[in-house]
């Protein structure tokens, strides 16, 4: 039985579905002359379902300081475009080798490999027109929006995070190493999503710092619980290889220091990340059942 936050957090993916859809129509602006097979692939790697989580940062974080309407909906959009190129190009055969993802074939067993790296291409330069394009939007907070994007995703942020992700299965990581490599590879895209919201309102930079912050520390929580689950789920529940990491010899935090430390390590976050949303009391309550939602997923 869903709960009152997975219902809230349902209708927030039925939202971006139907804003993703339109952006990956052939009819839309930037999808007009793109190859059939091309944009079948991109349809196939970024409607195929999900939480739809980090958007739904955008969304309500924008929330909370007021702010809602199309330009914040193409913005999360935006963002969950180019958290799928992330997953088509992580499961490619030079990456992580997956065949399954949330369920079904991974684009480029769907496809090819070489489509699949189109795929994610185009996907991600999609994401940077749908900013753009975002009209209602004042032009100072796209460009920043832009700016912070293109740091977040890129070597400075999740793809350096994933190169760092790459390395680990011929380095020995210590603790630091690793949480390094998670802030980047998994935290920077999230905490990119909870700045955003007071981005899109103009908001006081000391806002921009706590939603920041925030996003950090459930970037954090969401790897660990991320990595935990990679050890202890079966592939059924997870839509995707279970057991991988280890497999590979990559080192994480709970193969570092052990489940219990996990659980405990996930349930400080939540504390941390409740209380960076102290300053906004009942009005960020939604934000606060995120991070508990985000500490103690079971898929």
């Amino acid at each position: 039985m869903r709960t009152a936050f997975e219902g809230q957090l349902q209708d927030a993916a039925t939202v971006i579905e139907t804003v993703l859809a339109e952006s990956l129509d052939g009819a839309h602006p930037l999808m007009r002359g793109t190859p059939p097979r091309l944009a079948e692939a991109m349809r196939h790697g970024a409607l195929a379902g999900g939480k739809r989580l980090r958007p739904f940062l955008v969304l309500e974080t924008a929330r909370l300081f007021g702010v809602g309407g199309a330009g914040v909906a193409n913005v999360a959009a935006a963002l969950e475009c180019v958290h799928c190129y992330s997953l088509v190009h992580d499961d490619l055969p030079a990456m992580d080798d997956d065949d399954l993802r949330r369920g079904r074939p991974t684009v480029h067993k769907a496809f090819d490999e070489a489509t699949a790296i189109l795929a994610g291409d185009a996907l991600l330069t999609l994401s940077f027109g749908l900013v753009a394009g975002a009209e209602d939007i004042a032009p100072q907070a796209r460009l920043a929006l832009i700016d912070a994007l293109s740091r977040e995703a890129g070597a400075a942020g999740m793809v350096g995070g994933q190169a760092l992700d790459l390395s680990a299965e011929t380095e020995v990581l210590g603790e630091a190493e690793i949480s390094r490599m998670q802030a980047m590879k998994t935290g920077a895209l999230i905490a990119f999503a909870c700045e955003a919201g007071p981005v899109l309102a103009g908001a006081a930079e000391e806002d921009r710092r706590r939603l920041r912050r925030y996003g950090e520390i459930i970037g954090l929580a969401f790897q660990l619980a991320d990595d935990l689950l990679d050890e202890t789920a079966d592939a059924g529940a997870l839509g995707k290889a279970a057991g991988k990491d280890r497999a590979r010899g990559k080192k994480t935090l709970p193969a570092l220091h052990g489940h219990d430390w996990t659980r405990t390590k996930l349930d400080d976050l939540v504390t941390e990340a409740s209380a960076c949303l102290s300053h906004y009391g009942e009005r960020a309550e939604i934000l606060v059942e995120t991070a508990r939602f985000i500490a103690n997923r079971r898929s």
